[in-house]
């Protein structure tokens, strides 16, 4: 009898509450930036862990940010 695949639909996220830890370290952004830039360069598997993970920046970082996406060429 060969054997049968079955598949069942992944449960959703979003139905399911996630609690996220409040963050209790702050760290330059100067010295966090060339850390996960390496890690994704040498394709390191657990940065994938962190990409949906919330990260608080400044109004005016965000400002300069949003104007930066919206003047760079798009690849």
């Amino acid at each position: 009898m060969p054997a049968q695949l079955r598949v069942y639909p992944a449960p959703d996220a979003a139905d399911e509450p996630f609690d996220a830890p409040e963050p209790d370290v702050r760290i330059r952004l100067g010295d966090l930036l060339p850390l996960v830039a390496l890690a994704q360069r040498m394709g390191f598997i657990w940065l994938k862990d962190f990409l949906d993970d919330e990260v608080g920046i400044t109004s005016d970082l965000y400002d300069v940010l949003q104007a930066f996406r919206s003047c760079r060429p798009s690849a």
